[in-house]
C-alpha cells in the first residue's frame, strides 16, 4: 500500500472534522459575545486597538476610522476591513447601543437608514464609558493571548467595570445557534446586580423588582407585562411586544398626530414611506397628511381630517390602524445566548442563560478582577516600601555610603559592596546607586518616611480587603454604584403601554352604496342606477341580487357547495363597469358557484319580531335566518348572525353536503315565519312552513324537506308569504304552474302532491332579489 493510500481520509470524516472546526470557530470567535465584557471578538479587538495602540482616549482628539481600521486588521483581526468598520459604525451609534462605547465625528448613519461614510471620512474615539471596560488592563486584571500571527499579544476578555452584555445588547448568527440580547438601563442593571451581591440566593422574580425589562435607546413602549418578561428572563428566550409613542398637537383649528418614538432597528423613511401610502391609498381616513420633522429626536407629524369626530378618538383610531398594519408595532425576540468561561482561559462556551446565570456569571468574574486589581496593586506598593526602607536607612549611615561609593571602581563594584556590607537586595542596592544628589538633603528623609508611612497603611488596607470575601464584594458593589451615579441615565422605553383596540370599521368611509351581484358571480357596487335593466353586466349574464347598504357592513355569498365567504362592501369594487368575479377576493373550489347573497345591513334584512319572554341569553339561533334547500332534499335553517364578520379567502362552513352529488339549490334571507314552496324536478310540488325547518348552531347536514323518488332531485324553491303566491315552474309543455300554499301545502318530509308525471321542469329562472325595496313596498 503506498504512503498515500494509507493516509487517505474518508470524505466524510474530513468533511465533518473541517465543519466543526468551523462552526466552533465562528461560535467562539466570531459571532456569540462574552458574558464578561459582553463583546464579540472584532469589538473587543477595537476597543483594545483604539485605547493601548492610538490612545484614543476620550479627551484626545479624534482620529480617522481608517487608521483605526488599519490598526485593528493588521495586529489583530486578520478579516476583512468593511466587517471591521461595520462594527465600529454600530458601537458609534446613539440608536444601536444604549450607550455608545466609541465617539464618532462625521457621518456614522442614521435611524433613516442612511449608511456612514466611508472609513476615510469619518473620525473617531473612545467614548467616556468604554474606559470603564479598559482601564484596568495596565493592572493585569485579565489573562492575554498571542494573535494571529505571534508577533502581539491580546486580551481574552476586557475587564469590564458594568455589565455590558446586558446594558447594550447584543445580536449575531453563529452556526446552529444564535444570539439576541436587549440593551437596558444601566441603573437597573447595576440595581439588580447590587441585588444579587446582597442577597446570592435572590430569584428571577426577586431581581425584576429591580430589573424591569428592556430599554430600547429608541424609546417606545412596552406591551408585555411583567408576567410575560419574567418568563423570557427565566428561559432566556422569547418575545417582547412593543411599540412607539405618539402625542396629540393643535395649531389652531388644525390637530396633529405627532409620532415621538419608533421601535428598535425600525427604519425611519421606510415607515413614513409605508404610512404615506395608507394615507394616499385612504386606508386611514381619519389622516390626510404627513411629513418628517425630525432632528435628534424622534418627529413624525401627521395632520388629522377635520369635520369627523373628537380628534382623540380619531387620533387612537389612526394609530390603532398603523400599530396593526405597519412597523410601528412589532416584537422583539429575544435569545440570551452567550458564551461563559470554561476550564479552559482562553475557550468558552455557549449556553443559553437565564439574567440570574448572565449576573452571577458577571460578579464573579467582576470579582476576580477586582482581587487581581488588589494583588497588583499590592505588589506595586511592597515593591515600593522595599525601596523606601533602604532610601531610609542610608540616611542613617550616609557617610560611609558615600565613602564606599567613591572608593569603588564602578557600578557593578559600588552594588557588590553594598549588597555585601549593608545587605541590601539588589533592587535596594540598585535604587540607592540612582539617587540624585538632592535627595540627599537633609528634609528629603521626611518626604521618604511620611511616603512609606502611606505606602504601608496602603498596602495593609489592601491585604485587609483580600483578606476578606466580604470586604472584596463590599468594594465591587461600591464601585458599581459609583457608575451608576456617572452614567446613569432614565429609562427611554416606558412600561405598561397598552394596545389600542383596532376596529376595521372605523377605517371605511361610510357612504350609502348598491351592491349587485349577477348569477354568473360577478359583483360590484355603485352609487345609483335608475333602472336594473340599465345595470351594466357581462353578455348572457343576468341579475340574482341587488342591496342598498353602508359601505361599514358586510355581505355573505353562499355557493352550492356549502360555503360563506364574508366581505365589508367596502371591499367590493365600485365601478359602473362590469365589476370583478368574486373569485378574486376568495379562493373557490372548481365548480363551486354564488347561489345565496345576505347583506347584513338593516335595509337588507326582514323585519324580525322577537317574542318579549325569549331569553337574552338563550344559545338558540336567532332571526333573521338563512334558509337553504339542496339537490337530495335537505334542509337547513341557520342565524345570519354566524356568518355577519369577516372570513378569509376561504371562507366558513354553512352546510354540510352527505353526497358528493348533492349541491345547494338556494339559500333565502328569512325572519322565520314565511312557506317554503319547492318543487322536484320530475314533477312533485310542496309547500310548508319555514318554522317546520329545525336550526343549526353550526355546520349542518340538514332535515329532510321532501321526500324524493329514485332519480329525482329539488330543481327550485323560494319562500312565500302571501297564501296566493309561490314558486312558479314550466312543464316540458310550455304551461306555467304555481306551487302556492293553498294548494301545496303539506308537512315537510312528505312527497308532495303530482304536477307532472313525465319528464322533467324546464330551466328555472332564478327570480332577481331586490333587497333594496325590503321596506318600501313589501317586495323581496
Amino acid at each position: 500500500m503506498s504512503a498515500t493510500a494509507s493516509s487517505a481520509v474518508p470524505l466524510h470524516e474530513a468533511t465533518r472534522q473541517r465543519y466543526l472546526n468551523y462552526a466552533l470557530s465562528v461560535i467562539t470567535s466570531r459571532a456569540l459575545p462574552d458574558v464578561r465584557d459582553g463583546l464579540k471578538p472584532v469589538q473587543r479587538r477595537i476597543l483594545y486597538g483604539m485605547y493601548h495602540n492610538l490612545k484614543l482616549y476620550p479627551d484626545s482628539r479624534f482620529r480617522k476610522s481608517a487608521t483605526v481600521v488599519g490598526e485593528v486588521m493588521g495586529k489583530y483581526h486578520p478579516h476583512g476591513d468593511s466587517a471591521i468598520y461595520d462594527a465600529l459604525v454600530r458601537m458609534a451609534q446613539p440608536f444601536s447601543l444604549r450607550h455608545p462605547l466609541i465617539l464618532g465625528q462625521g457621518n456614522f448613519g442614521s435611524l433613516d437608514g442612511d449608511p456612514a461614510a466611508a472609513m476615510r471620512y469619518s473620525e473617531c474615539k473612545l467614548s467616556p464609558i468604554s474606559i470603564e471596560l479598559l482601564s484596568e488592563l495596565k493592572q493585569k486584571t485579565v489573562d492575554y493571548r498571542p494573535n494571529y500571527d505571534g508577533q502581539q499579544f491580546e486580551p481574552i476578555v476586557l475587564p469590564a467595570q458594568f455589565p455590558q452584555l446586558l446594558v447594550n445588547g447584543a445580536e449575531g448568527i453563529a452556526v446552529g445557534m444564535a444570539t439576541r440580547i436587549p440593551p437596558h438601563n444601566l441603573r437597573e442593571v447595576i440595581d439588580a446586580a447590587v441585588m444579587l451581591i446582597e442577597t446570592p440566593d435572590a430569584s428571577i422574580g426577586d431581581l425584576m423588582r429591580k430589573f424591569r425589562g428592556p430599554d430600547f435607546p429608541t424609546g417606545g413602549e412596552l406591551l408585555s407585562n411583567r408576567a410575560e418578561l419574567q418568563e423570557i428572563y427565566e428561559s432566556g428566550s422569547g418575545s417582547v411586544r412593543y411599540q412607539g409613542q405618539w402625542t396629540l398637537e393643535a395649531d389652531g383649528r388644525t390637530r396633529y398626530a405627532i409620532i415621538t418614538s419608533i421601535p428598535y432597528g425600525v427604519n425611519k423613511s421606510v415607515l413614513i414611506e409605508k404610512i404615506g401610502g395608507l394615507i394616499v391609498n385612504r386606508s386611514v381616513p381619519q389622516l390626510i397628511d404627513i411629513r418628517d420633522e425630525s432632528t435628534d429626536d424622534v418627529r413624525i407629524v401627521m395632520t388629522l381630517r377635520k369635520g369627523r369626530r373628537s380628534p382623540d378618538v380619531d387620533a387612537a383610531a389612526a394609530m390603532a390602524y398603523l400599530y396593526k398594519h405597519t412597523n410601528l408595532q412589532t416584537t422583539f425576540p429575544v435569545n440570551l445566548t452567550c458564551l461563559v468561561p470554561s476550564d479552559n482561559p482562553e475557550v468558552s462556551t455557549p449556553i443559553r442563560a437565564d439574567l440570574k446565570q448572565i449576573l452571577r456569571y458577571w460578579l464573579d468574574f467582576r470579582q476576580v478582577t477586582v482581587r487581581r486589581r488588589f494583588e497588583y496593586e499590592l505588589q506595586r506598593l511592597n515593591e515600593r516600601i522595599h525601596i523606601l526602607e533602604a532610601l531610609k536607612r542610608v540616611f542613617e549611615v550616609l557617610d560611609e555610603v558615600i565613602a564606599m561609593i567613591r572608593s569603588s571602581e564602578g557600578k557593578r563594584d559600588a552594588r557588590s559592596k553594598l549588597i555585601t556590607r549593608f545587605q541590601f537586595s539588589e533592587a535596594q542596592a540598585e535604587a540607592i546607586l540612582e539617587l540624585k544628589l538632592y535627595r540627599l538633603a537633609r528634609l528629603e528623609i521626611f518626604a521618604i518616611e511620611e511616603e512609606l508611612e502611606e505606602k504601608r497603611s496602603d498596602a495593609q488596607r489592601i491585604s485587609a480587603i483580600l483578606a476578606s470575601n466580604e470586604s472584596l464584594w463590599e468594594v465591587v458593589r461600591g464601585e458599581l454604584l459609583e457608575i451608576r451615579r456617572l452614567y446613569g441615565e432614565k429609562r427611554r422605553t416606558s412600561l405598561g403601554g397598552e394596545e389600542i383596540r383596532y376596529e376595521e370599521s372605523a377605517y371605511i368611509v361610510a357612504e350609502d352604496t348598491y351592491l349587485i351581484v349577477t348569477q354568473d358571480g360577478w359583483i360590484k357596487r355603485q352609487g345609483s342606477f335608475t333602472d336594473p335593466d340599465k345595470i351594466r353586466i357581462r353578455d348572457g349574464d343576468q341579475l340574482m341580487a341587488i342591496a342598498l347598504a353602508d359601505t361599514r357592513k358586510t355581505v355573505t355569498f353562499f355557493t352550492d357547495r356549502g360555503g360563506a365567504y364574508v366581505m365589508r362592501l367596502d371591499g367590493v369594487p365600485a365601478t359602473t363597469g362590469y365589476g370583478d368575479p368574486i373569485q378574486k377576493h376568495f379562493t373557490f373550489a372548481d365548480g363551486e358557484t354564488v347561489i345565496g347573497v345576505a347583506v347584513h345591513d338593516p335595509r337588507a334584512l326582514p323585519d324580525v319580531d322577537i317574542p318579549e319572554d325569549t331569553d337574552s341569553d338563550t344559545d338558540e339561533p336567532q332571526p333573521p335566518y338563512g334558509v337553504a334547500l339542496t339537490q337530495q332534499g335537505k334542509s337547513l335553517r341557520f342565524s345570519l348572525s354566524m356568518h355577519a364578520e369577516p372570513s378569509n379567502r376561504t371562507g366558513r362552513r354553512y352546510a354540510k353536503l352527505e353526497k358528493s352529488n348533492d349541491g345547494v339549490v338556494a339559500v333565502y334571507v328569512s325572519n322565520g315565519t314565511e312557506t317554503v314552496s319547492l318543487a322536484s324536478a320530475r314533477g312533485r310540488g310542496l309547500c310548508f312552513p319555514v318554522a317546520d325547518i329545525s336550526t343549526n348552531k353550526g355546520p349542518a347536514k340538514g332535515v329532510i324537506a321532501i321526500k324524493l323518488d329514485k332519480g329525482d332531485w329539488v330543481h327550485s324553491f323560494e319562500l312565500t308569504t302571501e297564501s296566493m303566491a309561490g314558486l312558479t315552474v314550466t312543464t316540458p309543455q310550455g304551461r306555467q304552474e304555481i306551487i302556492r300554499p293553498n294548494k301545496y301545502a303539506s308537512s315537510r318530509a312528505t312527497r308532495g302532491r303530482h304536477i307532472i308525471k313525465r319528464g322533467t321542469f324546464k330551466a328555472w329562472p332564478r327570480p332577481l332579489i331586490r333587497y333594496d325595496l325590503m321596506h318600501q313596498d313589501g317586495e323581496e
